[in-house]
């Protein structure tokens, strides 16, 4: 044991050394290239317009250009300086991943070096690659020349992660193609219903009958805005208000709610009792409706005589929100994308139970603003299990009334 720690201490003191002498290294190039540039308003960054950016002015002592490396060192993005010649006198953490790389990181490093050297030739330079992964990133270059008295004394060059920046435009425009597709949709059938019972003013039979699809069409439309906007309020919710509720009482209003389809489609609803003391503290009417929501699937996607279960696994931290089926599962090549707004795996199908596609984003995003989750594993032709997942609370329950209540769920 004595030998072991005595090595592991050489290890670390020689480690300390080689990071002190490679930091003095580099504050003496960095000392060295400041040298040569002079002290002044004449030293700047050229930005990608040519336009100088920003200003560097440094005492006798270089005390500037030690403070402005030490903050490229500590900076989130990639840099990488070089003077004139390309040699390299600056590479903070971010970007060292990029140096002597393989695969994906080497086209990174690739594409630095075909920038700094355009910028050290005078021109800037911008680009952004997308790296396939996994995990899959976006990555914005950018390269820009350092002038000091109307010549080039050498070039920077940042990287820049913009992989959730992309993910959430690329969420934003799918988002607003998908609801204008989804809100034109029965608002294209309204206006068609209204047309036709204009035409046909003088038969009692089929006038009802699209008065009647003209009130289906136009509950989906409300369906879809009440979704919406449940959407929009749990994003919104910063601070959401939290009580203590028993789950067997959350269990009890969501089975109640899809309790009178079950029955219509002859499916049994195996309901667990769980403890009375197991408690989470959580947004009751949000919590009843992510697990009505998952009930209502499993109803719709099951065949008669084929029971939905629901049960609980709970731990000291979390209780966990099991719904069971055995109907007809969903293909491995959706089981990613269920949880995406207005997402169906069969769309005909989907449409034909009145479902919006916005069920499961809820119940991910319920869980979320809960601080837990929400996964599925399915079989196709099998069935498929989701569990949801919450904090347990450390508080005791209030007491609630139990209701019982039928609503169509979403």
């Amino acid at each position: 044991m004595i030998f072991v720690v005595a090595g592991l201490a050489l290890a670390l003191a020689t480690l300390t050394v080689v990071w002190l002498r490679s930091s003095c290294g580099l504050r003496s190039e960095l000392r060295e290239l400041a040298g040569r540039v002079p002290h002044g308003d004449d030293v700047s960054a050229t930005g990608v317009s040519g336009a100088p950016k920003a200003d560097r002015t440094a005492g006798p002592d270089g005390k500037g250009q030690l403070q402005l490396a030490d903050a490229l060192l500590a900076a989130g993005d990639g840099v990488v300086v070089v003077d004139s010649d390309g040699r390299e006198l600056l590479r903070n953490a971010a970007a060292g991943r990029f140096a002597s790389a393989r695969h994906a990181d080497a086209l990174v490093e690739e594409a630095l070096n075909e920038l700094l050297d355009g910028a050290r030739s005078g021109e800037p330079g911008e680009r952004e690659l997308q790296l396939f992964g996994p995990p899959r990133e976006v990555l914005q270059l950018r390269a820009l020349p350092l002038r000091a008295d109307g010549r080039v004394a050498g070039a920077v060059a940042f990287v820049r992660d913009v992989s959730e920046a992309r993910r959430v435009e690329s969420v934003r425009r799918d988002f607003v193609a998908n609801v204008s597709h989804e809100l034109k949709t029965p608002i294209g059938a309204l206006a068609l219903l209204a047309e036709t019972m204009a035409a046909t003013p003088d038969d009692p039979t089929v006038l009802r009958q699209l008065a009647e699809r003209v009130q289906r069409e136009a509950d989906r439309l409300g369906r879809i805005i009440d979704d919406l906007l449940d959407l929009s309020l749990i994003e919104a919710q910063e601070a959401p208000i939290r009580e203590s509720v028993p789950v067997a009482v959350l269990l009890s209003e969501s089975s109640e709610r899809v309790r009178a389809a079950a029955d219509t489609a002859g499916i049994p609803l195996e309901v667990e009792s769980p403890s009375p003391s197991l408690v989470v503290a959580c947004d009751r009417r949000q919590v009843v409706g992510a697990i009505t929501n998952l009930l209502d699937n499993a109803v719709k996607y099951s065949e008669a005589g084929h029971p939905v279960e629901l049960v609980v696994e709970a731990d000291d931290e979390y209780v966990c929100i099991v719904v069971r089926d055995a109907g007809v599962g969903i293909p491995s090549r959706d089981l990613e994308r269920i949880f995406e707004r207005f997402y169906r795996v069969d769309r005909a199908r989907s449409r034909a139970t009145g479902g919006t596609g916005l069920g499961l984003s809820i119940v991910r995003h319920v869980a979320q603003a809960h601080g837990g989750d929400v996964t599925v594993e399915s079989r196709e032709g099998e069935g498929s299990t989701f569990r949801f997942k919450l904090a347990v609370s450390a508080q005791p329950a209030r007491p609630t009334v139990v209701r019982s209540e039928v609503a169509e769920a979403s």
